[in-house]
């Protein structure tokens, strides 16, 4: 029985009737193993972060993850499932068409499209909108001058766990060159995002946010019709795994980098200042867009931190060949667009940062241990660190200061957004798409 989210529990019972053809026949009640709340079973959260007991002896927490580790997104998955009907190639190009023209002009465009492009227009009244274009100029910042260089290591943190990695395991996503296509698709969509009204109905942006969506619906969809039957295709076992993609598995993602910076307010005991809240609101909006609901959008500092640390203390340890080999084959990805000297240099010194990057956030800064899971820093790679970091510190600080000040804040705004568009020329048009014919087996 719900407790403290009945509203978010209804919703997930819901599912079974909202699509049958779906859910129907999905066991809502069974917890997988990928859940547990034993405190003798090793969980995901790293003792960094504080004890795991803590969180288990939080009901209202443990009753949030659990609850959320069933939720789907159903409008999404709605459209997904047209699937079964349509080519996947025809039914992208109807929803990018509705997204251009709006579904007025598209009229034989499914109803389904139209109805999740609504639903994603809908604006709830627990996001301060006023604070949304100053964290998405916050979070361009980090996209012009940041992200490029952290992108790849903060990517990694799904496939360090065998439960949460195996939607990208099946696939195929993360092996070989199509390794360079998820992360510059992944880079390159919290960066449009963040361009001057990115999240605007028609914006590329929100065309993005559609395609991210529905892509993960189309993961989830497919990776469902598979754990039916007794055919040797079969890979997903809802015991194990559960529901392939829940909404408990995309708050990570979309709240990062609050999470980052909640993180360092809480151990510093203090509040988020101004520019860092924007950003929060900016992150818990384009979140609501992808799927979302409140409950796993908290607001504050000490909030967004305990929720990540609760769904890391209830997600059982897991990591396998299957894991090193995403690890590696991301790792090793060559994402710059071209052979030059140039972008060489330029994929050398961000695959290093990457490398620190995870031997410090998933290895506690144990090199062996980076190794053991795929990982491996050489000097070369601590002295490109070493070397570049002057310049890409300083340039950093010296945006930021600029921005703070009337006469320079325009000139650095208009530096930042050149940069950040820049940036989305190397990293390609994304596809943000999904191939069902293409899944390993």
């Amino acid at each position: 029985m719900a407790h403290y989210y009945p509203e978010l529990a209804a919703r997930v019972a819901r599912q079974a009737e909202e699509l049958p053809e779906l859910y129907g026949d999905f066991d809502f009640e069974a917890t997988p193993e990928r859940f547990t709340t034993d405190p003798d079973d090793r969980s995901a959260l790293p003792s960094r972060l504080g004890d795991r007991a803590k969180y288990l002896d939080n009901p209202r927490l443990m009753e949030l993850v659990h609850t959320a580790t069933f939720l789907a997104d159903v409008p999404a998955d709605r459209v997904a499932a047209l699937s079964s009907r349509y080519p996947v190639s025809e039914l992208i190009d109807l929803v990018r068409r509705v997204c251009r023209e709006g579904a007025d002009n598209v009229p034989e465009a499914p109803s389904e499209i139209g109805e999740l492009i609504e639903l994603m227009q809908q604006k709830p009244d627990w996001i301060d909108y006023d604070m949304i274009e100053d964290g998405a100029a916050y979070s361009r910042t980090y996209a012009a001058l940041v992200s490029p260089f952290m992108t790849r290591g903060a990517f990694l943190a799904t496939f360090t766990n065998s439960y949460a990695a195996l939607p990208m395991t099946l696939t195929g996503a993360l092996s070989g060159t199509r390794a360079a296509r998820r992360v510059n698709e992944t880079t390159a969509y919290f960066a449009v995002t963040a361009l001057p009204g990115g999240l605007d109905r028609f914006s590329p942006g929100f065309e993005a946010t559609v395609m991210v969506r529905l892509m993960h619906s189309m993961v989830r969809y497919n990776a469902l019709q598979r754990s039916r039957g007794n055919s040797r295709r079969r890979t997903w076992d809802t015991a194990v795994y559960g529901l392939p993609v829940p909404q408990i598995d995309q708050f990570p993602a979309g709240m990062i980098g609050p999470y980052q910076k909640s993180e360092k307010a809480v151990r510093a005991g203090r509040e988020l200042p101004y520019d860092e809240r924007a950003m929060v609101e900016f992150h818990r909006y384009r979140a609501h867009m992808l799927g979302l609901p409140e409950e796993l959008l908290p607001g504050t500092a000490q909030d967004i931190v305990d929720l990540f640390n609760a769904r890391a203390a209830t997600l059982k340890y897991g990591f396998d060949d299957s894991c090193r080999k995403l690890v590696t084959s991301t790792m090793d990805a060559y994402l710059r667009p071209s052979d030059s000297a140039y972008d060489k240099a330029a994929d050398a010194v961000e695959k290093s940062y990457s490398k620190l990057a995870f031997a410090a956030a998933f290895c506690e800064g144990d090199l062996r241990r980076a190794a053991d899971m795929g990982v491996h820093l050489s000097p070369l790679d601590v002295a490109r660190a070493a070397a570049t970091a002057p310049f890409l510190t300083s340039r950093f600080a010296a945006v930021r200061i600029a921005g703070k000040l009337p006469v320079l804040d325009g000139f650095a705004d208009r530096y930042v957004t050149d940069l950040v568009r820049r940036r989305l020329d190397d990293y390609g048009i994304p596809e943000y798409t999904t191939d069902s014919r293409e899944y390993a087996h």
